[in-house]
């Protein structure tokens, strides 16, 4: 299929049941910013649950919005719902299939949207790409149990679905690759809005650590807090420590500062509403620690490098931070456990020119990845997509 309005001008449907800003999230966050961006060019419409008040459809930031149905509990038990997945996919139909499109981007969690997707490829001959955030492969067992095996199956369908896929990083090209899916991978990294980073100020609290993201298990937020107790044991002092972000883990992880006596040290923010005020703490930080074990692309860490903070992230295979960190160049990459985080927090607060040469190298590569740049390669993917398989 060609473009019908114009050479240059797409019809782009996004395809993502949670919705920013309703719902908060590194996937949310990266099709807002790339919808708006793309829709000063191109028509742009987003395909999730209806998280807002009033008609189904409708038109905000030069986005056309579609509450495909109302919304579902996206987590049950602390697990991504498969119930909801399923109900989404199904509404999505009716929204979807009715509707003039060049190119749909889906992404690809929860799976079963990409198979909808793919109908309108075929009723109505648009391309579908899938855009891709994590490679689960054996995981799957961990998540699920014995129901992991239908996780794969599920997984390595949707991987022959699409012709195109968009990795989010090397990382998970080369998960993608060891898969079998070697051709038509078109890596398109996460980036941010550096200028306006910038002008946010930091907050009038210094922290000495910062983490923000998701309390859950993966995330091993435990290991910081025990590294805490190591660090302030070798520095001779109190830390200020930010916590910012909810989830399952949190009652676990406040009973646990409490038994290691760095509860005075921590400060557990919850769940912070205004994007501005997570950027001030960050900018407030000396080091950004991530201790998860499972990441694709995490924005966090992209916009602690923007605010020119460095990052310390935990070394293991299936944690795509490792990726996103420049080990002794924008922070460490360390391994996953309490006393090396503690080893590499102590560098960076004990030694102001490494802790100067780290933040310049980080804003230089936060500013690299400014979403003026990832739209651009963005649109070229689309574009190349649609002339070989148009």
């Amino acid at each position: 299929m060609t473009p019908s309005s114009s050479e240059d001008s797409l019809r782009i449907g996004f395809i993502y049941d949670a919705v920013y800003p309703w719902e908060k999230g590194g996937a949310q966050k990266r099709v807002y910013e790339l919808a708006t961006r793309l829709a000063e060019d191109h028509e742009i419409h987003l395909f999730g649950m209806k998280f807002w008040d009033g008609p189904a459809r409708m038109k905000k930031d030069g986005i056309i919005y579609h509450g495909v149905c109302e919304p579902y509990e996206l987590y049950t038990d602390g697990r991504r719902s498969i119930t909801q997945a399923i109900k989404f996919a199904s509404a999505l139909a009716d929204s979807l299939i009715g509707q003039d499109l060049d190119i749909i981007d889906c992404q690809q969690f929860p799976y079963f949207p990409v198979f909808t997707s793919k109908l309108h490829e075929v009723i109505r001959h648009s391309e579908l790409v899938v855009t891709w955030y994590e490679v689960w492969d054996d995981y799957w067992y961990e998540y699920l149990g014995y129901l992991g095996a239908g996780g794969i199956a599920v997984e390595r369908a949707t991987l022959a679905v699409a012709d195109t896929l968009i990795p989010i990083s090397e990382y998970i090209a080369d998960d993608l690759r060891a898969l079998g899916k070697a051709k038509n991978l078109q890596v398109v990294e996460n980036g941010v809005d550096y200028g306006a980073l910038q002008s946010i100020t930091s907050a009038d609290q210094a922290w000495d650590i910062i983490y923000v993201g998701r309390l859950s298990e993966h995330k091993q937020v435990e290991h910081l807090l025990e590294a805490v107790d190591i660090i302030s044991n070798q520095i001779g002092r109190d830390l200020d420590v930010c916590i910012i972000g909810d989830g399952p883990e949190r009652d676990r992880l406040e009973s646990r500062a409490d038994q290691l006596d760095v509860d005075n040290q921590v400060e557990f923010l919850g769940f912070v509403e205004a994007d501005e005020d997570v950027i001030a703490n960050i900018k407030s930080a000396s080091v950004f620690v991530l201790p998860s074990i499972r990441e694709g692309f995490p924005n966090t860490i992209l916009e602690a490098n923007a605010c020119g903070v460095p990052s310390i992230v935990a070394d293991h295979p299936e944690n795509g931070s490792t990726g996103v960190v420049s080990d002794d160049q924008t922070g460490f990459i360390v391994d996953p456990a309490p006393d090396a985080i503690a080893d590499r927090v102590v560098d960076i607060l004990s030694d102001q020119s490494l802790r100067q040469r780290l933040s310049k190298n980080a804003r230089e590569y936060g500013e690299a990845h400014d979403w003026s740049n990832i739209v651009a390669e963005l649109e070229g993917v689309y574009l190349n997509t649609l002339n070989e398989y148009g």
